[in-house]
Parts: C-alpha cells; sequence; structure tokens
C-alpha cells in the first residue's frame, strides 16, 4: 500500500517538476487543495519540496506509530507489554488525531501558500498613483 502510494508521489512530482518554469504564473488555490488531499502534493506544486518531505514524513510517522500501538492493543498479553491494556488504546486514538490535525494543516498550509505565492513579486513593483493630482 505504501509503495503504491510512494510510487505515485514520485509520479506526481515528476510531472509536476517537468512543468515550463520560464513564465512566473499565479498559483490556483483550488488546484493547492485538490493536489493536498495527497499528503505533501500541495507543498510540492507551489515548490515547497522541504515542506513536502516534513509533512509525509510527520504522516508515515503518526501512521506507524498508530499501527504499533493498534497491534499492541489487539494483540495485548499482560507479560508481554509493560503498560496496562488501555494505554495503547489512548496512545492509537492520540495518534489518529495526530494524523488528522496534520493533514488539515498541509491542506490550510498549501492554500495559504498558493495564495501568497506572486506577493513577493507584487510587494517589489512600485505603486502605482492613479489619482496624482498635477499642478
Amino acid at each position: 500500500m505504501w509503495i503504491r502510494l510512494i510510487i505515485f508521489c514520485i509520479f506526481i512530482i515528476a510531472v509536476i517538476k517537468a512543468q515550463d518554469t520560464t513564465t512566473i504564473d499565479d498559483k490556483n488555490p483550488k488546484k493547492a487543495l485538490y493536489l493536498s488531499l495527497i499528503p505533501g502534493m500541495g507543498q510540492a506544486y507551489n515548490g515547497k519540496w522541504l515542506k513536502s518531505a516534513l509533512i509525509l514524513g510527520l504522516e508515515y510517522a503518526a501512521y506507524s506509530s498508530w499501527q504499533t500501538n493498534k497491534m499492541k492493543y489487539d494483540n495485548y498479553d499482560q507479560n508481554d507489554y509493560p503498560l496496562p491494556r488501555h494505554r495503547y488504546l489512548e496512545k492509537r486514538n492520540k495518534y489518529v488525531w495526530w494524523m488528522g490535525f496534520i493533514y488539515v494543516y498541509a491542506m490550510i498550509d498549501a492554500v495559504v501558500d498558493a495564495h501568497l505565492h506572486s506577493f513577493d513579486d507584487q510587494m517589489k513593483s512600485p505603486l502605482q498613483e492613479k489619482n496624482k493630482i498635477r499642478s
């Protein structure tokens, strides 16, 4: 499952990276939102490669911790594990919340980055004085 997801993400990143970079275009926030449904792809669309890798890593870490605690909770034997059984249930649920928070944060971050993509260029351009009174 994870191997297919990683291969799919690499394919999508290659397609995005292969686009013409000579023109400066605005990023579409709606497209960033749709791409961010796959963790890290919204950041990759906006050109934030380190952030994309960080989101993927955090999602994977939360998922693997969830999976570990789920396995310990489902196969609980009092002699094998140091914590009481309900602690593994609490830890499992905590990592589900973390996965959700990271997912929502990545979506919001991708949309905000797409909106602010051309902000630096706009701030560097000179102001236009429309109603300048000449004397």
